[in-house]
């Protein structure tokens, strides 16, 4: 929701903003710090990568072999015991990192063979790295030996050769894809968050934060592929090849006069009203909005479902409760169907009061304005952005109130559960001159 007097709405993408020139010195080197964080991060997917490949040759190689697996030590194979194959932990051996790990293709290159390493005989010895190594484990029933008879071992030195090219093939990876990224017109946030799929990638106050994701947290389960994209842009969500989603709207006095039959022709099913908002100044004046008495009583006499939201600048707990009671009584003449949400929003282009508090405090504000409009036997919902979620507020303890997402964007970024989606604020709605919030439910905000 864009007020353009508050200049409130904080846009995600301020690496795109225009800026003088030390703000664009400023991106450059946080650019460039941030392809260094990436390459240092390189090696962390190649030894990952390696892994896994070496773990599935491991099973394939158990399940081949009759289910038994010699791990090795240093560079050569243990001579004096053989680990059953459900005892023994992919990798082999009591040492982990040095055991002997045959492999077909590490990092897109295939596995040498190393000569003069296969398992030889039935006499209880074996060929290690050309040396024979006798031990009582070597003499074993002889599926064991067959099993072993075809296993090639290598050493360090081959193993680290390996690994070399497995870290230089996930560089080229990693590299390639953020090439591609930029070079099909993304911006650094879009190509850099698919690699750290763990975490919520933020760009605030002039650098990137990577906030690990709380998979405690009831988690977002939207599915990219049941999303649709009209022509017009506008957002639907399907489930079973059926629409399961709400068009909505919110609106303040900046949308001017609206025509409401219009809106509902158009297909609009909700819409939230401004009530008003607190300046941001250091005085914290309460303002109505001028229009919504005009607003709420025109969406309800045109079937449209109506909620309401309150843009805060709180900045203590009896703040949080006097913005509550300018709504309670401003919605008390009203059949008010969808949820009272509390605007939390950080001010961009000014000093706002609310800026400067710190996240529990945000976070308190935030549930005593909740816990009153609950009290009052209305649904309490927090409006909120990523950097708001990410960084600005205690999400863990405002997980029990229902959540309004605003990211301009037709992917589902966010891991967190949201039951509103505000996608566009340059929406166009029949009935509005200029430009609209649009927003999606996924779930009725009413009772059916």
């Amino acid at each position: 929701m864009k007020d353009k007097a508050e200049n409130y709405f904080y846009l995600e993408e301020v690496a795109k903003q225009s800026g003088d020139k030390s703000g664009r010195r400023k991106r450059k080197r946080g650019g460039r710090a941030i392809f260094a964080m990436l390459g240092s991060t390189v090696a962390m997917v190649a030894v990952l990568y390696l892994t896994v490949t070496v773990c599935v040759w491991i099973d394939r190689k158990v399940q081949a072999n009759a289910g038994v697996l010699v791990g090795g030590e240093d560079e050569s194979i243990r001579g004096n015991e053989v680990v059953p194959s459900e005892d023994n932990a992919p990798g082999g051996g009591t040492d982990g990192a040095n055991g002997s790990t045959p492999g077909e293709n590490m990092g897109g290159a295939n596995m040498p063979s190393s000569g003069g390493n296969d398992i030889n005989g039935t006499d209880g010895s074996m060929a290690g790295n050309g040396e024979n190594t006798g031990g009582e484990g070597a003499s074993g029933p002889e599926g064991v030996v067959d099993a072993m008879n075809h296993s090639k071992i290598y050493s360090q030195e081959e193993l680290d050769h390996q690994l070399g090219a497995a870290r230089e093939q996930a560089m080229m990876d990693v590299l390639g894809s953020i090439k591609t990224g930029l070079s099909e017109g993304d911006t650094v946030l879009e190509t850099i968050r698919p690699l750290f799929p763990e975490d919520i990638v933020v760009y605030s106050g002039g650098k990137y934060h990577f906030v690990p994701i709380n998979r405690q947290l009831k988690q977002n389960q939207w599915v990219q592929e049941n999303l649709e994209i009209l022509e017009s842009g506008e957002l639907r969500y399907l489930q079973d090849g059926e629409v399961i989603s709400y068009k909505g709207i919110d609106v303040s006095k900046y949308q001017g006069k609206i025509d409401w039959q219009q809106v509902a022709q158009d297909g609009v099913e909700f819409a939230f009203i401004r009530v008003g908002y607190r300046g941001y100044g250091n005085n914290g004046t309460l303002v109505e909005d001028d229009r919504f008495e005009e607003n709420i009583q025109g969406a309800i006499a045109a079937g449209i479902k109506v909620g309401v939201y309150f843009y805060s600048q709180a900045i203590t707990e009896e703040e949080a409760l006097e913005e509550a009671e300018l709504v309670l009584n401003k919605i008390a003449p009203y059949k008010i169907e969808c949820p009272v949400v509390f605007d939390v929003e950080k001010v961009t282009g000014a000093d706002g009061r609310m800026n400067n508090i710190s996240v529990e405090e945000r976070t308190r504000v935030t549930e005593v304005f909740c816990q009153r409009i609950e009290e009052a036997g209305y649904r309490p919902m927090i409006y909120y952005n990523t950097e708001m979620g990410a960084l600005m507020l205690g999400i863990e303890a405002l997980e029990g109130y229902e959540k309004w997402f605003a990211a301009y964007s037709d992917e589902f970024y966010y891991p967190y559960e949201y039951k509103v989606w505000q996608y566009s604020q340059t929406g166009k709605v029949s009935g509005i001159q200029g430009d609209v919030d649009m927003n999606i439910s996924f779930a009725p905000l009413w009772e059916e």
